[in-house]
């Protein structure tokens, strides 16, 4: 590792990765969930343009058409009481602007003939260089009005705990991108979100709208369609239409039985998403009561 090669390629990274993570942090002192979430939607369409731009992406629109569709699946799905403000607005735009530079410089870093680096020894690298930005920003701005009384109110072993996962984390993103590409990484992510609206849906008993669920739907159809492309799932739509009317001739009541229970489960899927909430709604049943009396 020269000097040269240090100064190109690691420290542009570290310092992305502190900025991505300060805009990030401060967005949250501003702007609602619902609001930061539909702005994070955008991020894989900034890594796209992100990588046209350095040149670890080939410019193409059907792939611009692909990742747009998930995107606004989620921002749809993340649609909700928008509270705009500049600042956290400009922190937010910020933040995707940097995490996106700073995934495409990783791939570049990890996947080109002229680094070709090992994903550990890149993070070996470039995750001091983030610590040492991020301590002099808080030394200025968050050190002076932290206490120990705070430190021991959220407790030794969560910070611990958070260090760790944030270790495996960053671990397993550089080798994620190391074997794909940064784009595949932040498609990734909005799997992740899915799959925690399911668990916090099925765990959690959180209500989930019918607006959320029409959404993700279309998110999680956009990743389909990306990895798969048209001409696959042409094929097997054809192979499953054959099989199914092939079925049919075979089994003809069990096939009415089956669309039946088919029109049954979506009608209950409306009739769900037009309630308050999904299962029991103290608030709003206790709000008819008192209107009724």
């Amino acid at each position: 590792m020269t000097g040269r090669i240090y100064l190109r390629a690691i420290v542009p990274i570290g310092a992305f990765f502190s900025l991505s993570l300060i805009c990030g942090n401060m967005t949250y002192l501003y702007l609602g969930v619902a609001f930061i979430q539909m702005l994070k939607a955008t991020t894989p369409v900034a890594v796209l343009l992100a990588g046209w731009a350095l040149g670890t992406e080939k410019a193409n629109p059907n792939t611009f058409f692909k990742v747009s569709f998930i995107v606004i699946g989620v921002i749809i799905a993340s649609y909700g009481e928008i509270d705009f403000v500049l600042i956290g607005v400009l922190f937010q735009i910020g933040g995707i602007v940097f995490e996106a530079l700073r995934l495409v410089m990783v791939q570049k870093l990890l996947s080109s003939a002229e680094f070709k680096m090992d994903p550990l020894v890149s993070l070996y690298y470039f995750a001091p260089l983030c610590a040492i930005m991020n301590f002099c920003v808080a030394a200025f701005f968050e050190l002076p009005h932290i206490t120990m009384v705070d430190f021991y109110r959220v407790g030794p072993m969560l910070f611990l705990v958070n260090a760790c996962v944030a270790f495996a984390l960053n671990v397993s993103v550089v080798f994620l991108i190391g074997r794909t590409s940064s784009l595949v990484m932040t498609l990734c992510g909005v799997l992740k979100d899915i799959l925690l609206v399911l668990i916090s849906v099925l765990f959690n008993k959180e209500p989930f709208t019918a607006l959320q669920c029409f959404g993700y739907s279309i998110a999680l159809a956009g990743l389909v369609y990306y990895k798969l492309g048209a001409d696959t799932l042409k094929a097997k739509a054809s192979d499953m239409g054959r099989g199914w009317a092939d079925y049919g001739a075979r089994h003809p009541a069990m096939r009415k039985v089956i669309v039946f229970l088919v029109m049954l489960g979506v009608a209950f899927v409306v009739l769900v998403g037009l309630a308050p909430s999904v299962g029991y709604d103290s608030q709003y049943l206790s709000s008819v009561v008192e209107k009724v009396h």
